[in-house]
C-alpha cells in the first residue's frame, strides 16, 4: 500500500478547461484553475499551445479568473474575461511527458459590504503584435458574457446597466445598507441576494466605446445561472436567451432571440415552450442551433434544437440522450454539427445533421476517461480528457479520425498540468461495476487502491459517494479526492442510482416526486453487492456526496444501517422548510407541487419526518451562504441527531456557496471526513484498544 496523499498536496493540483481552437485549427486556448497557497485562493489562468503538441503551452496571464477565451475571427487576436487587479507569482507544471516530446466575475447582483475587488471585463490579446492584453470594457457592474463580431472589429457583450436609483441602491448595499427586493426569485446560488437591475447587450469597438440595445434584454429566474448566451452570427444577426413571460421569476422557459447589431429588428424564435441556452449559428448564418430542455420536467432530456429560419425542431430526440451539463453545440457545416451528450455513465460525442439521424462517434476515446470538454475548427478537434489516473488535459485529433474505433495516431496531448503530482503519488485503480436492484440493472464506478485487487486482497472499508441532481451521473475522472481516499485503503463507490440521467427519460422519471425511494435501494443493494463479491467489509462503509448526495444520505440513514459513519453535505432534508429559502421554488413546485396544497407529500419525503430512526454518527457539513440547499437544512439535521444522542458534528463554511471553492477549506473538509471515518471505523477502534 502506497504512503497517504498529504491532503496538502491539493495546492499541486490543476484543472483544465475552456478549451477553444483558433480558427485555422492550429493552436488552441485553455485555462487552467490553479491554487494559491499564500493568498488561500483559486487562479484560473490562460494558455495557449500549439495543437499539434510541438511545444509546451505559454501561459498568457497570472490573472484571477480569467476564463472564456474566444478567437477573433482572423485567428490573431484572443479575447477572454478577466478581473484583472495583479499577477500571481505561482506557475503550474507545463512539462509535457517523455514520450510526447516534440509531438459555475461574478456580475449577477449580489452587493456585499465593502467588496472593491474588480469585475469581470473583456480583455484581448495581439497575438501578432504581441504585448499586455488590452481591456475593452469597463462596465461598472462587470460583464458576464461576449461574442466576437464577423469581422473581428466589434464585440457584443452581456452586462447589468442600473438606473440611478438602483445604483443607488447598490452602493448602499455595498455600504452594508439593509438588502429590499420585491423578487420573487429574490436569490440564487453563487449570486446573493438578487436585484432588479436589468441586464442588456451592448456593442462594443474594441477601443471600449459602446452602444446598448434597448430591445436585447434578459430577465428570468434563471438567467443569474444561464446567462444571455450573446451569439454573433456570420448573417450579422445576434440571437440571445431572454425570459418574456407573464411573470419571468416563476418559471424555468427561456426563449431564444435574434436582434441586429444596431437594436433594431428585434425577433422571437422560440415558443415559450423550452428553456433554451448555449446557441451557436451554423456557419452560413442559415440556421441557429441551441440546447434546450423541458421548463417543467428536468427528467426529460435536454436536446438539440434547430431553427431553420422558419420553425425549430429536436436533431437529438430520437436519442433519449441529455446534453452534458455545460455541453455546446459545435457545427463542422450548415447541415452537422458535434455535442457532447450523457450516454450511459459516459460523456461522449454525438455527430447530429439535420437531415440524418444522430450518431455516436469517437469511440477511440474509450470506456474508462470522459469527455469534459470539445471544440473543433479546420481540420482538427480539441477534446479535453479526464481520466482517473492520468489526469485532466487538453488533446488534439484530426477531425477525419473523430469516426476512429481504436486511439488515432493523430490524438496527441497538448496539455499535462498535473504530471507532477501524478509522478508523485500513485494514483487509484478503476473499474466499471453493476449490480441488480429491484429487477433493474444499476451501474457504479469502482475507485480502489493503487496495486489493490479486491478479488484477493478484499474485504476493503468502503466509501460511497453519491452524486448530487439527482439528474445526473458518475463516470470515471480524474479526482484528487477519490485519490486521496484510496491512497488511505478506502474502496470507492459512485453509484449511478434510478433518477440519474444518461440512462434517458424512463431511468430518470423513476424518481420524480418519489425522494427517499428508489435511490436508497439502488445504493443499499450496490453495498450489497460489494460485500457479496469480497470487496467490502459490512461493518466499514462509509458515507459521503454534495447537494442530493446529501439529502439523499438523510434517507439512507433515517431509513437503513447500511452505514458505519455519514457525511451529508450542502443537502435539504425538510422540504417544507426548505421552500422559500432555497433558489428552488420553481423546480420544487413542478416535481412536488406547493407545501401549502401538498404538505403531506412535501413531508413523506422529508427525511426529518423519520429522523427518530437515526443511529448512524453523523458529519453535517454546509455552506454558510449556499443558497440552493440552505444551511439551516444542516443545522436541523445537526440538532436532530444530537437530540437523540447521536454522535454528530456540524462544520459551516462561512463564505461558500453550494461548492466548496476555497482552497484551505477544500484541503479542511477532505480532513474531517477521514477524521470521522476513522473515529468511527471499528478496525481503528480495535487497533487503539490493543495498543
Amino acid at each position: 500500500m502506497p504512503e497517504p496523499i498529504p491532503t496538502d498536496s491539493y495546492y499541486d493540483l490543476s484543472t483544465v478547461t475552456d478549451a477553444a481552437l483558433s480558427p485555422d485549427g492550429d493552436r488552441v486556448a485553455f485555462v487552467a484553475d490553479e491554487f494559491d497557497p499564500e493568498a488561500d485562493d483559486r487562479r484560473s489562468s490562460l494558455f495557449v499551445a500549439p495543437a499539434d503538441g510541438s511545444d509546451a503551452p505559454h501561459r498568457l496571464t497570472r490573472a484571477s479568473d480569467a476564463s472564456s477565451p474566444a478567437w477573433g475571427p482572423d485567428g490573431d487576436r484572443l479575447a477572454f474575461l478577466a478581473a484583472r487587479e495583479e499577477d500571481v507569482d505561482r506557475l503550474v507544471s507545463q512539462s509535457l511527458p517523455e514520450e510526447d516530446e516534440g509531438d459555475d466575475g461574478d456580475e449577477t447582483g449580489e452587493a456585499n459590504g465593502g467588496d472593491e475587488e474588480p469585475k469581470s471585463q473583456v480583455w484581448y490579446f495581439d497575438l501578432r503584435r504581441g504585448g499586455d492584453a488590452v481591456q475593452v470594457t469597463d462596465r461598472e457592474e462587470g460583464v458576464g458574457e461576449f461574442d466576437w463580431s464577423p469581422d473581428g472589429e466589434r464585440l457584443v457583450v452581456a452586462a447589468r446597466d442600473p438606473t440611478e436609483e438602483e445604483r443607488e441602491y447598490l452602493e448602499r448595499r455595498r455600504e452594508g445598507g439593509p438588502i429590499e427586493t420585491t423578487r420573487l426569485q429574490h436569490k440564487a446560488d453563487g449570486a446573493g441576494y438578487l436585484d432588479a437591475v436589468t441586464k442588456y447587450l451592448f456593442v462594443a469597438d474594441l477601443d471600449g466605446e459602446t452602444t446598448r440595445l434597448d430591445d436585447a434584454y434578459g430577465g428570468g429566474a434563471t438567467e443569474p445561472l444561464t446567462g444571455m448566451s450573446p451569439v454573433w452570427g456570420p448573417n450579422d444577426r445576434i440571437a440571445f436567451t431572454s425570459c418574456r413571460t407573464e411573470n419571468p421569476d416563476d418559471t424555468m422557459v427561456r426563449d431564444a432571440y435574434t436582434v441586429a447589431p444596431d437594436g433594431s429588428d428585434l425577433r422571437k424564435l422560440t415558443d415559450s415552450d423550452l428553456g433554451v441556452g448555449s446557441l451557436a449559428w451554423s456557419p452560413g448564418g442559415e440556421r441557429l442551433a441551441f440546447g434546450a430542455s423541458d421548463p417543467e420536467n428536468w427528467c426529460v432530456p435536454t436536446q438539440v434544437y434547430v431553427h431553420d429560419g422558419d420553425d425549430y425542431e429536436s436533431i437529438t430526440g430520437s436519442l433519449d440522450r441529455t446534453v452534458a451539463r455545460g455541453a455546446e453545440p459545435v457545427w463542422a457545416d450548415d447541415a452537422t454539427l458535434y455535442v457532447r451528450v450523457a450516454d450511459e455513465a459516459r460523456t461522449r460525442l454525438v455527430r447530429a445533421r439535420v437531415d440524418a439521424d444522430p450518431e455516436r462517434i469517437f469511440e477511440a476515446q474509450g470506456d474508462d476517461r470522459a469527455l469534459a470538454g470539445f471544440d473543433l475548427a479546420g481540420e482538427t478537434a480539441a477534446v479535453v480528457l479526464s481520466h482517473p489516473s492520468d489526469g485532466q488535459d487538453v488533446w488534439a485529433v484530426d477531425a477525419a479520425d473523430l469516426d476512429a474505433e481504436t486511439e488515432p495516431e493523430s490524438l496527441t496531448r497538448v496539455s499535462a498540468v498535473n504530471d507532477e503530482l501524478l509522478d508523485e503519488h500513485a494514483m487509484p485503480e478503476v473499474r466499471r461495476v453493476s449490480w441488480e436492484s429491484s429487477g433493474w440493472e444499476i451501474d457504479g464506478v469502482a475507485y480502489f487502491p493503487p496495486d489493490v485487487d479486491p478479488e484477493t486482497d478484499g474485504p476493503l472499508p468502503l466509501v460511497v459517494a453519491i452524486h448530487g441532481g439527482p439528474v445526473s451521473y458518475d463516470e470515471p475522472v480524474f479526482s484528487f479526492v477519490h485519490a486521496a481516499l484510496t491512497s488511505r485503503g478506502y474502496a470507492v463507490l459512485r453509484p449511478n442510482y434510478r433518477g440519474g440521467s444518461s440512462y434517458g427519460r424512463t431511468f430518470a422519471e423513476e424518481l420524480y416526486g418519489q425522494w427517499g425511494t428508489v435511490e436508497v435501494d439502488d445504493v443499499v443493494a450496490g453495498v450489497e453487492s460489494f460485500v457479496d463479491r469480497g470487496w467490502a467489509d459490512p461493518d466499514r462503509v462509509f458515507g459521503y456526496g454534495f447537494s442530493y448526495g446529501g439529502i439523499a444520505q438523510g434517507y439512507l440513514v433515517t431509513q437503513t444501517d447500511v452505514f458505519t459513519a455519514a457525511a451529508p453535505e450542502h443537502g435539504i432534508y425538510d422540504l417544507r422548510s426548505a421552500f422559500g429559502t432555497d433558489d428552488s421554488h420553481v423546480a420544487t413546485t413542478n416535481e412536488f407541487g406547493l407545501p401549502w396544497e401538498e404538505p403531506d407529500l412535501f413531508d413523506a419525503h422529508s427525511s426529518i419526518t423519520d429522523v427518530d430512526g437515526l443511529d448512524t454518527p453523523l458529519l453535517v457539513m454546509a455552506g454558510g451562504e449556499d443558497w440552493r440547499c440552505a444551511p439551516s437544512q444542516s443545522e436541523q439535521l445537526y440538532v436532530s441527531a444530537k437530540k437523540q444522542g447521536v454522535d454528530a458534528k456540524l462544520v459551516v463554511y462561512p463564505d461558500e456557496h453550494h461548492n466548496i471553492a476555497d482552497p484551505d477549506r477544500a484541503i479542511h473538509r477532505l480532513d474531517e471526513i477521514t477524521d470521522w471515518y476513522e473515529k468511527h471505523d471499528p478496525a481503528v477502534e480495535s487497533d487503539a484498544d490493543e495498543e
